[in-house]
């Protein structure tokens, strides 16, 4: 096969060590065409030279602030030189042949927009995280997970079309990115991705998961499992997502479905389970919506 250059990037904050481990995995990978680029965003506490000096031959790019998934990324991305992206979370581990199948799926057809691989988790590795995506439901902005949280015991061994890829490993043509643009930094945290692929879609690209590319998947080493930040940063993006992606009479159920049912509903869940910093967080999330009502910047998309 043809081996285009890959660029892959892969975001740090304050990981240094999980992000070593990826970099060691990456060392293994029998792709021979690659660069690898690691954005540092701002790390506070942790010192990221550990990563430029145990791996000198990756493109180490510090941020002189937090930018996010969406904006760290976008950074790489500008500086990469590669014919595909492939966007690596910091927290993941791969199978030595996973790029191959995903250039490949790639190469046979110039209208995939982006591509994922298995994801499984890494905890129990013979688990699924991710073997596609269904739509996502207009209203409550929330989709199912195709194989989550069961047995890998090769029942997804066919690549299919999928509504969206997945955040953690997705890789996209270049060509893709200078067409529709470059993530969007309005969400900082969770959905980019999801509103990427609405953008590729409408643009006429299909999605696709990639079955014989295998990825390990720590999750959430950044934000925690179930942290306040991450209460914050999902919920916001959700409500986010339902602004830029949905119209008219859906739109309008959208918001009913928001401001009648679901925030009551998860505000309420909050306060009975005993956690207010988490109930603070999923109402700091609505008040920046309020506070961002008229603000034109969330339907923009930076240019490649």
């Amino acid at each position: 096969m043809n081996h285009p250059l890959v660029s892959i990037i892969t975001i740090n904050y304050d990981q240094s060590r999980i992000t070593c481990e990826l970099l060691n995995s990456l060392k293994g990978i029998t792709y021979p065409e690659v660069e690898i680029i690691v954005v540092d965003n701002a790390s506070p506490t942790d010192d990221p030279g550990i990563i430029k000096d145990s791996f000198p031959e990756i493109v180490f790019i510090p941020s002189e602030k937090n930018l996010g998934f969406a904006g760290g990324n976008n950074l790489g991305i500008r500086v990469a030189k590669g014919k595909y992206i492939l966007l690596l979370n910091n927290d993941t581990e791969v199978d030595p042949g996973f790029i191959e199948p995903l250039v490949a799926k790639l190469e046979s057809d110039p209208l995939i927009g982006a591509v994922s691989p298995k994801i499984r988790f890494h905890h129990t590795p013979d688990t699924i995280q991710f073997a596609g995506y269904s739509p996502l439901n207009p209203y409550t902005i929330r989709s199912h997970g195709r194989g989550y949280g069961i047995k890998d015991q090769g029942q997804f061994e066919e690549d299919t079309v999928t509504a969206y890829v997945h955040g953690a490993a997705m890789m996209v043509p270049a060509a893709v990115i200078r067409h529709i643009g470059l993530l969007a930094e309005s969400y900082f945290l969770y959905y980019e991705e999801l509103d990427w692929a609405e953008r590729m879609k409408r643009a006429g690209y299909t999605l696709w998961y990639v079955h014989d590319s295998l990825v390990l998947h720590k999750e959430s080493v950044s934000t925690g499992k179930m942290s306040a930040g991450k209460i914050y940063y999902m919920n916001r993006a959700r409500i986010l997502y339902l602004r830029r992606n949905t119209h008219g009479f859906r739109f309008f159920i959208g918001v009913l479905y928001q401001l009648l049912i679901a925030i009551p509903k998860n505000g309420t869940k909050f306060l009975i389970k005993g956690n207010p910093g988490h109930f603070r967080a999923y109402q700091h999330a609505v008040t920046w919506h309020l506070n961002h009502l008229f603000a034109s910047e969330i339907h923009k998309n930076p240019e490649f």
